[in-house]
């Protein structure tokens, strides 16, 4: 897609963005499966108060796990030349079990050789501050006025008293891409991360000068998305997939 706009000698076009060269070989990236927090969001019931606990603590709901099942069989089934080489993990305990679970199931479903994973903290989900596990019906009953602040100067750069917006997690993430690219070149690289850092991807890899992704769905629990190896830049080719999960039973 090419952007139009008014220059001193008329029309011209300018693209989205200038994507820079990458070394990896691709780059997959797996939001997490179904956990109690995204079930505890999406209920009417609970919207209006915050959860107990912590973000970082989140496990996985019984759905979440049979997710993770079908990621294992979605893996098991990728070529050699598409299998990651390499897993990173976001800290929080529902990413380590979403790669935890989908590993063994497909150890399980075939022979899969074991891969190399780390853990970065770069990784983890956007932090909201004193809204920590709160739902967005829960901040406006707690807190009216950042609720209007957050309307008033749009999600991507809202930060919570004490979080971050979403530009800030970009520029996290951004950091982590670069050095990833630099220590795994030429390896297909598979992150378990959360929403905000798959976006954060996306808006990354688009390149400098890039629209910034305000307005995109949240990605859907288990889903993959891939960016391949085109000359020497990563482009986008599945974005926020879950057709590897049964149709009528993926989450909202």
């Amino acid at each position: 897609m090419m952007a139009v706009e008014r220059g001193d000698r008329g029309w011209v076009q300018v693209p989205d963005g200038l994507p820079r060269p990458r070394a990896l070989g691709g780059l997959w990236a797996i939001r997490h499966a179904q956990s109690e927090a995204n079930v505890w969001y999406a209920d009417p019931a609970t919207q209006t108060r915050p959860m107990r606990g912590t973000d970082a603590g989140m496990d996985l709901t019984e759905y979440g796990r049979t997710q993770c099942q079908r990621l294992g069989g979605w893996l098991a089934g990728l070529s050699s030349s598409q299998r990651p080489g390499l897993v990173v993990c976001s800290p929080y305990l529902r990413t380590r079990l979403t790669w935890a679970l989908m590993a063994d199931a497909a150890v399980r479903e075939r022979r899969f050789p074991p891969i190399r994973t780390l853990v970065d903290e770069r990784l983890r989900d956007r932090e909201m501050g004193v809204f920590e596990l709160h739902p967005y019906r829960a901040i406006r009953r707690r807190a009216p006025e950042e609720a209007s602040r957050r309307e008033q100067v749009g999600n991507w750069v809202y930060r919570p008293p004490g979080g971050e917006s979403l530009a800030d997690v970009a520029v996290r993430v951004r950091g982590f891409l670069d050095e990833l690219d630099a220590v795994a070149a030429g390896e297909q690289v598979l992150l378990v991360t959360h929403d905000a850092v798959v976006v954060s991807l996306r808006y990354i890899l688009d390149g400098l000068g890039a629209p910034v992704p305000d307005s995109l769905e949240p990605v859907p629990n288990a889903s993959v998305s891939q960016w391949r190896r085109e000359g020497d830049r990563l482009a986008l080719r599945v974005w926020g997939s879950d057709d590897h999960l049964t149709v009528g039973e993926r989450d909202g």
